[in-house]
């Protein structure tokens, strides 16, 4: 199906939400967006788009819907709060949630939506801050068979994998999922090279040999590099990680599922916020290691 023909709208211009309008506005679409900052806003109508004072604006003349912020609050923000979606939505609407938040509350979200006869999709993405301006995003999408395939066109405008993972709460299982592996990962690379540095190994050196075998992955040979440059600017911050760690915690804690190493990677998280590495980006993690052991992970000149 085209949805060319139709209005999007477009809540949340932030590091994710930016560069996918600007996707939907390359690909043709007619949008309509709306952020507390005047900036990115400013920015998007100069490319095309139209904007709105409110995101109850926003719905009331679009027939899709999309939200990209930071967290469940945020989202239950912008739907139910004064001037939000609830306001503006119309039977027969699509909304789609594409921000990383609870499943739990997202299928909270489906049903408030319902009672306006909205019905959503929740599709959370992975690939970070880079793939967000190249269209190529992974994106996990929750909801019917048939609103997923109506808005295809959509999802492919701003990604590149579109997996239909189950009903409505899907999408995030999937994203978070995809969070605890990331996470788990970034750990253990931080633990292997801190180690190889302390016993006096070129970090550089281990990578190259590993990279080929078993534990060469997509995370180590997108991080490393990074690390050993010790470039930490953020595709996906340290923040973020930890909003979702956070989620999962939540969500295990709903349905008694075991979350032992997400935990512990949780608290190495903490302690790099309160080091002052928040804003890092989360191959930043490793300073955590390099902190218990007095040393640093770096090209070796």
């Amino acid at each position: 199906m085209d949805n060319k023909s139709k209005k999007i709208g477009l809540v949340g211009l932030g590091v994710m939400g930016k560069p996918m309008a600007k996707n939907l506005v390359k690909n043709g679409y007619s949008l309509v967006v709306f952020d507390i900052k005047p900036e990115p806003v400013e920015e998007l109508v100069s490319l095309g788009a139209e904007s709105r004072s409110t995101p109850a604006a926003v719905a009331a003349d679009c027939d899709i819907v999309i939200t990209m912020l930071p967290n469940s609050p945020h989202v239950k923000q912008v739907v139910s709060g004064e001037n939000g979606l609830m306001e503006g939505f119309k039977p027969g609407m699509i909304y789609i949630d594409m921000s990383s938040i609870s499943p739990v509350v997202a299928k909270e979200l489906s049903e408030t939506v319902a009672t306006k006869g909205v019905i959503m999709l929740d599709a959370p993405v992975s690939g970070g801050e880079p793939k967000a301006k190249a269209g190529t995003m992974s994106i996990m999408v929750g909801g019917k068979q048939e609103i997923f395939d109506s808005v295809i066109d959509v999802f492919q405008a701003m990604g590149r994998d579109v997996t239909l993972v189950g009903e409505i709460g899907s999408g995030n299982v999937c994203k978070l999922s995809n969070q605890i592996m990331v996470a788990l990962h970034l750990a253990a690379v931080s633990e292997a090279m801190v180690f190889a540095e302390k016993a006096g190994a070129d970090p550089e050196k281990v990578y190259q040999a590993i990279r080929g075998g078993l534990a060469g992955s997509t995370v180590l040979d997108a991080k490393m590099p990074m690390i050993l440059d010790r470039n930490f600017k953020p595709g996906g911050p340290i923040w973020m990680h930890t909003k979702d760690l956070l989620n999962v915690r939540d969500a295990a804690l709903a349905i008694d599922a075991p979350i032992p190493l997400s935990t512990m990677v949780l608290e190495a998280m903490k302690a790099c916020k309160c080091d002052g590495h928040v804003n890092d980006d989360h191959s930043g993690i490793i300073q955590y290691w390099e902190k218990l052991a007095n040393i640093e992970v770096k090209r070796r000149k």
